[in-house]
């Protein structure tokens, strides 16, 4: 028997969920984002299948995807108690499988260990296991590191598995473009391309000189060992340590005045420190974003002289921050997020040098 990672991605979660509370709504473009209302200022949190159709996605403004959306599409606000409920119902069903180990990396995604000669029979029973229990479906990507496992998902959705391992990695993606590679954002995959790097596979046989010299020692290797799809292969089940807790809203109108954005910056800086407080952990840093109208979005942040528990230094910290920001621009949101020291012992998961766990 071998070891396997398993990575378990439920189908378009929150919209399945709704669905599961409201039949009638099968089959119907559904689009859950803000207070449910396209004509306020707010992002799909997730859309449906048949929503994704007319191009509608996470992250969309709801202004835009009413209008893309057909005329029977369904717009729901946000429930994080019903997300959080049903996610609660998957990860510990999924724990309750016998021989494995289970890592969550997301409230609808998950790492699965396990020691078998039939991965793909321990997939469809995590998939017929969760269905039973809660109603949804899910996709599983087979594969020998968390890396393969988690693109290998996206291969078998919806509600399919899919194996991915060094065995076929440059035939599935080798002719991919390196935007197909989990923590490789347009950015990168711009950079990338200036180097004549377009590919996976052109990646994977890339000069590892070249890329530490354009990313960095630590981010250059990790990207020369993505396109041959390396990554760490242990599930770890050690609880999630968080890095640090933010803030932020949009603006219904936007902020016009200096005032009016420091009053905003004073709320939301104060929230966040609470969160932090509320662990007993202090913080070290502060970062601020801000979209300005119509949708350019910036952040940036700065290392507080000393770690603190004082609320009144993390404001002003966020406050000497927005005095950075363009006064001739409209405000459209505004965030502040505050990174904390680590607890003491640390964390010793095995993270990855890009989006923390995998």
């Amino acid at each position: 028997m071998s070891d396997w990672v398993l990575h378990v991605d439920m189908d378009q979660f929150i919209a399945a969920v709704e669905v599961l509370r409201r039949p009638e709504l099968a089959g119907l473009p559904v689009i859950v984002g803000g207070r449910g209302d396209p004509t306020e200022r707010a992002v799909v949190s997730t859309a449906s299948y048949e929503a994704r159709e007319f191009g509608i996605g996470s992250g969309m403004p709801l202004k835009i995807a009413a209008r893309k959306a057909p005329e029977n599409a369904v717009f729901l606000p946000v429930d994080h108690d019903a997300y959080e409920s049903a996610s609660t119902e998957v990860m510990s069903t999924l724990r309750a499988l016998p021989g494995v180990v289970l890592e969550v990396i997301g409230w609808d995604e998950c790492f699965l260990g396990v020691t078998t000669d039939d991965p793909e029979g321990i997939a469809r029973l995590a998939q017929s296991a969760v269905l039973e229990a809660t109603g949804l479906h899910c996709s599983v990507g087979i594969g020998d590191n968390k890396v393969r496992a988690k693109i290998a998902t996206e291969f078998g959705k919806p509600r399919g598995v899919f194996r991915l391992t060094a065995d076929n990695w440059f035939e599935v993606m080798g002719d991919k473009p390196t935007r197909g590679l989990w923590g490789v954002g347009p950015k990168v995959q711009k950079r990338l391309a200036a180097h004549g790097i377009t590919t996976v596979r052109e990646l994977g046989e890339a000069d590892e000189g070249q890329l530490t010299a354009e990313f960095g020692p630590r981010m250059g290797v990790w990207y020369h060992g993505l396109g041959s799809g390396l990554g760490p292969a242990v599930v770890d089940s050690t609880p999630w340590v968080a890095r640090s807790h933010s803030r932020e809203t949009t603006f219904q109108q936007n902020l016009t005045t200096p005032a009016e954005v420091r009053s905003a910056l004073v709320d939301l800086a104060g929230q966040a420190f609470d969160d932090c407080a509320s662990e007993g952990r202090a913080v070290v840093r502060v970062h601020l974003k801000v979209r300005y109208a119509p949708f350019e979005t910036k952040t940036f942040g700065r290392k507080l002289s000393e770690p603190t528990t004082e609320r009144a230094e993390v404001v002003d910290a966020a406050l000497a921050l927005g005095d950075t920001l363009d006064r001739d621009r409209e405000v459209r949101l505004l965030g502040v997020r505050a990174e904390m020291a680590m607890p003491d012992g640390g964390d010793s998961a095995e993270r990855t040098p890009v989006r923390g766990r995998i």
